[in-house]
Parts: structure tokens; C-alpha cells; sequence
């Protein structure tokens, strides 16, 4: 934390004997003091400098004091004011706090008082200015991480997130497991300007049915066998910020109309309880089922579906943004690097290969887990095909759409295949390839010349190899 002694004060009163007074005795203490006689001057002086701290009277010729806390806020929220009084105005004084001062002193002062709410305004402005930055910070790391990539289908996502972050409606995050739903989740909250509170998650799939019951609610001491004190739940600690329902669908029946009735009315009691709470929550939930069929099926409430589904977010799998694996990879070993020490320079060229081929059913888990272990394994220098696990080293599957298409299909002659088919196979094989001729015409059966010479014949766009982005 910086030193407080070392703000700048602005003292804005229509008493020059008080403005005089004031910028002595806490010049004194090390602050830097600056005075306007009214709001106006102090408007003028606010233009070219910065003041953690305003101290301000209220009733002024030539202008208000509320008037000029009200104008500061909307230019430097950063700044903290103190309200200055005398006997018969502490109404205003109280008007004051509602609209933004931290405190106010009534006149004539007593010099300890004043100096003690000096100092209590200024740390709280640092305490405000260290969360901010922090939050700042926290903001960045879910803008990223994890949501690496270029491909349509991330950029789709964080295009999603950029347009309903800053929203109270309930999202509803689908997409298999492993994909990031929580990172999109915590991404929502934390570019959410107004959500300052908790970003709370609850694994409703990982909890009993009775524990989670007062695990989201809370319960009141008494309220079951060992329940010896009250306890808050987790709708209560998400007061003014955001709870995240991870797998949602698992809920049972009765937890879904308990939870239906929080969403509608923004209230419930706690276990064991008859007291009526109130909250303030933003709720976003996540799923890797198909809620719609478990509708149908009958095992989840359709009006609770609708309510949790209002905004509709999907995180595509890895094998559906395959061109985004070169970027994850590099991602993950450089934070590997940084975190255990490490000093893998990367992966090599018929490595990536593979990685890009895997369908990887886990997701982004499965593949961040993998990096991890080889970059513990190698410590340094370049991940090498020895150094892959034998399942990914025997089977590399392609990784593009749901059905894999063998290269070279099997029983067929390329020769004899008709050209738009054989057009569509060079054109598969070149995207699987990313462009890279040799291993195109590897997964075709054919050498490198010959499919230049049919790309040729079929007058097929050159395209760039990824390895030196020339034809």
C-alpha cells in the first residue's frame, strides 16, 4: 500500500479562516493541501489535479456541497469525501453519506477527530483502489484463460460473454464435460462491472440431496441431527454477486421447485427455518445434459428449463475448434513454465500432428492434463513422439466432425474415384493436413508430386502450409 501521508486533500469551504486552519494542521501531518472557497473553484482545481480526499462543506454562497459530491462521483469515482457541518445540518450531513461521503465532522472540530477521519477515509480509498485492481487482475486471468483460441467457436463464446456479462439475466451454460463451463461461468461474473460481491459455485451433482438442500439454503441450529449452530447457505453468501449451479440437471425433483421458487421471487428460508430471506444473486447455471430431452423424459420441471433458460450459452468441444490446439499448447506450457520452473521450448512438428488428429473426449481437461504431464516428464528442450503416451502414439484418430474418415478409404482406387469425390477427399485431406502437402498426400496413398499434379488438374486453390505459410 502506498503512503497515505502522501495524498493530495482538497478543502473546499466558504470560511477562509477554516480553509487556512485546516490546510495548516493537516500540512502538519504530511498531506498535501490544496483550498476552494465553493464548488466552483474546487471544479476548476479537479480538472487538472487528482485528490484521493475532499473535504467539503455544505452550505455555500455560490454552491452546494451535495451538488459537488454528486459531479465528482460521476468524474472521479476514485476520490473519497468527508463532509464538513455545523449544528442544525446534520440532516444534509446524513443526505450526504446516502449519496457517497464516508463520513462527516461537525464544526467547530475537535483536531483528533478530524485527523482520525482523515486517515480511516484515506485507507478505505486504498483498500477500494488495491480490490479494483485486483478485481482488474482476476478479470484479465478469466478473459483468457482457457478461452484460448481464434477458432469461430471461441470467438463466438467470447463474443457471448462480452454482450451478457454485464446483465442480471439468468445464462444457462451447455456443453460436454471438460469444455470450461465454469471458466465461462466465472468470465460472466468477474467482467460483470456491477456484480462487486462472491462469484459462489455449488457442484450440485457432487452433493446428497439432504446436504445440498442446506448447502444452497443454509439451516438454523437444531434443524436436523447434528445441526448444532445456524449456518448460512450459499444463496445467502452470494449476496450482490453471482452463484454458479454446476451440473444442474442433477438437482432431484424437490430441490427444482424449491429452486424455481428463488428464482421467481428472490427469496426462501433456510432449513428448519420460518424466517423469510431476501436476495440479490445473479444465477448461472451449467450442464453437460440435454435438458429438453430430460424435459420430455420428464426428469426436470419445464418451468424451472424456461427460467434457468434464458440465455443460452454453448461451449463448443475441442475436437469442434481443432485449429485452436497449436495455441493451447503453447498457452499451457508457457503457464507450466512459469509455475513449476520447467523450460519446455514446445512441441515438435509430428507431435502437434498427433495432438491435432486426437478427438480428445475429455475436452480441454483431458488435453491440459496431458500438457501438463509432459511438460513435468521433460523439464526442458522439445516434447518429442517418444515422449507421448503409446495410446496417442498407436491411434491418432482425426479429430475433425463426429465420424472419423479413414485416409486412404479403404477398397478404393484413387485413380478410378470420380473427380468431384476425389476433389473432396484432397480437400479433406489438406484440411486434416493444415495445409501441409506431404502429410496430405501421406493420408491420401499418394507421393507429393502426384498431388500437386491433380490439385493442379482439378484446379484446386495452393494452399498455405502452416509450417512455412507459403503454397
Amino acid at each position: 500500500m502506498s503512503n497515505m501521508s502522501q495524498e493530495s486533500i482538497l478543502v473546499v469551504d466558504d470560511e477562509k479562516a477554516i480553509r487556512a486552519m485546516l490546510s495548516s494542521q493537516l500540512g502538519q501531518e504530511g498531506y498535501h493541501v490544496d483550498t476552494a472557497a465553493n464548488p466552483g473553484e474546487a471544479l476548476d482545481l479537479l480538472r487538472t489535479t487528482e485528490y484521493g480526499l475532499i473535504l467539503t462543506d455544505i452550505e455555500m454562497p455560490g454552491g452546494n456541497g451535495l451538488d459537488l459530491i454528486q459531479a465528482v462521483r460521476q468524474t472521479s469515482p476514485e476520490s473519497v469525501f468527508i463532509v464538513m457541518t455545523g449544528y442544525g445540518t446534520i440532516e444534509l450531513a446524513v443526505q450526504a453519506m446516502k449519496i457517497g461521503a464516508l463520513d462527516f465532522i461537525t464544526k467547530p472540530y475537535e483536531i483528533e477527530r478530524l485527523l482520525v477521519a482523515v486517515r480511516n477515509a484515506l485507507k478505505c480509498r486504498w483498500l477500494q483502489l488495491e480490490n479494483d485492481t485486483l478485481r482488474k487482475t482476476v478479470q484479465q486471468q478469466y478473459h483468457a484463460d482457457g478461452l484460448i483460441g481464434s477458432s469461430p467457436a471461441i470467438q463466438e463464446v467470447r463474443r457471448m460473454i462480452g454482450q451478457v456479462a454485464n446483465t442480471d439475466s439468468t445464462v444457462l451454460i451447455l456443453g460436454e464435460s471438460g469444455t470450461g463451463k465454469e471458466l465461462v461461468a466465472r468470465a460472466l461474473h468477474y467482467q460483470n462491472l456491477t456484480r462487486r460481491a462472491q462469484f459462489v459455485p455449488v457442484n450440485c451433482g457432487a452433493i446428497s440431496e439432504n446436504l445440498l438442500e442446506s448447502e444452497l439454503f443454509g439451516h438454523e441450529k437444531g434443524a436436523f441431527t447434528g445441526a448444532v449452530a445456524a449456518r448460512i447457505g450459499r444463496f445467502e453468501l452470494a449476496h450482490g454477486g453471482t452463484l454458479f449451479l454446476d451440473e444442474v440437471g442433477e438437482l432431484s425433483p424437490a430441490l427444482q421447485v424449491k429452486l424455481l421458487r428463488v428464482l421467481q421471487e428472490r427469496a426462501f428460508e433456510r432449513v428448519g427455518g420460518t424466517r423469510t430471506i431476501h436476495v440479490d444473486v445473479r444465477i448461472i447455471a451449467a450442464t453437460n445434459q440435454d435438458l429438453e430431452q430430460a424435459v420430455e423424459e420428464r426428469r426436470f420441471r419445464e418451468d424451472l428449463f424456461y427460467r434457468l433458460n434464458v440465455i443460452p450459452l454453448t461451449v463448443p468441444p475441442l475436437r469442434a475448434r481443432i485449429e485452436d490446439v497449436p495455441l493451447l499448447t503453447q498457452h499451457f506450457i508457457d503457464r507450466l513454465n512459469r509455475d513449476k520452473g520447467t523450460t519446455v521450448t514446445g512441441v515438435a512438428t509430428e507431435v502437434m500432428d498427433v495432438l491435432a488428429r486426437h478427438r480428445w473426449p475429455g475436452n480441454v481437461r483431458e488435453f491440459e492434463n496431458l500438457i501438463e504431464r509432459l511438460v513435468v516428464l521433460k523439464k526442458a528442450g522439445w516434447i518429442e513422439m517418444e515422449d507421448l503416451p503409446e495410446r496417442l502414439r498407436a491411434k491418432a484418430e482425426p479429430a475433425h466432425g463426429d465420424q472419423a474418415i479413414p485416409f486412404p478409404p479403404e477398397g478404393i482406387n484413387m485413380s478410378a474415384v470420380l473427380d468431384d469425390v476425389e476433389g473432396q477427399l484432397i480437400a479433406k485431406a489438406l484440411d486434416l493436413s493444415n495445409g501441409v502437402k506431404s502429410r496430405a498426400a501421406q493420408l491420401l496413398g499418394l507421393n507429393r508430386t502426384t498431388l500437386l499434379e491433380r490439385m493442379k488438374k482439378k484446379a484446386l486453390p495452393p494452399q498455405p502450409s502452416a509450417r512455412t505459410g507459403k503454397p
